[in-house]
């Protein structure tokens, strides 16, 4: 009984390691739909996926007006990695500010998160601690005017609650690479973020968990909204184990969605690496 178990359990690791967990988190205004072509190509290859839709965002009905904590903006992310079995080990991938829900997920559930990968995303160890965390961390489109639609839902006296970049600007700026049916798509789906809970990212607990967790960095070459130059600068700050580079706007999975998935898998079989 005792071998059957064993020999049960070894097969299951090993069927784990060879079709891995993938979850993935999207950016701000953003959702599980951004993930579309990648959620396809995984599935269609055998690989679990989980497509998140943080909170006021995707299918989630909470107004965002109404989030002002990281907190409670990620709660869906620790929720579910929470639920999960705690033999499981999920491979998570963070876009843009999604890179900021990984790194929570990282500091919280180590033992949980085989590795996280940074795809053109915020990667700042204790989140928005400094002046530096904020002048990498945080996109500056001001080259491109006034492009942002504000909401106020503390009052138009107090900081600014959400943002969403204006449509007009939405291609330009996003998706200048992708194709024209997916910048549509966005237009009809991106929401209002709540960018008044994410500056109040900053990550406390469990310091030395999170150096258990390997990370890979994907960077975009021609991103316009967390730049090269801001991406460089996180990754020498903290040095993730892998550094990849897409000839991307801020959105392959849109612009380079065969060349994003070729990566991941190739991340995926080297992971086993990093536990």
């Amino acid at each position: 009984m005792g071998e059957e178990v064993m020999m049960s359990m070894t097969e299951k690791e090993t069927a784990a390691m060879n079709n891995p967990h993938f979850v993935l988190v999207h950016g701000i205004g953003g959702g599980a739909w951004c993930w579309y072509k990648i959620k396809c190509l995984m599935e269609n290859s055998g690989y679990k996926v989980s497509c998140i839709d943080l909170k006021g965002a995707g299918t989630d009905r909470s107004d965002a007006n109404s989030i002002v904590s990281f907190d409670d903006y990620n709660k869906p992310l620790m929720d579910f990695m929470s639920a999960l079995p705690h033999s499981e080990q999920v491979i998570m991938v963070g876009h843009s500010a999604g890179g900021l829900s990984v790194t929570q997920a990282t500091h919280k559930f180590a033992n949980k998160i085989r590795l996280a990968v940074y795809v053109a995303a915020t990667m700042l160890k204790s989140g928005f601690l400094t002046d530096q965390d904020i002048k990498d961390g945080v996109p500056d489109l001001s080259q491109f005017g006034d492009v942002y639609e504000l909401g106020f839902g503390l009052g138009a006296e107090q900081p600014p609650t959400t943002a969403i970049v204006k449509k007009e600007f939405q291609r330009k700026i996003i998706y200048q690479m992708s194709p024209q049916e997916d910048s549509t798509l966005a237009a009809m789906l991106l929401r209002p973020g709540p960018i008044l809970a994410l500056q109040s990212a900053r990550f406390k607990e469990g310091r030395e968990m999170v150096e258990k967790v390997g990370r890979i960095y994907i960077k975009t070459m021609h991103d316009n909204v967390i730049k090269p130059e801001q991406q460089e600068a996180m990754i020498k700050r903290w040095p993730p184990s892998q550094v990849r580079v897409l000839d991307s706007d801020h959105s392959p999975f849109f612009s380079a969605p065969f060349s994003l998935f070729g990566l991941l898998l190739k991340v995926a079989a080297t992971s086993a690496g990093y536990k």
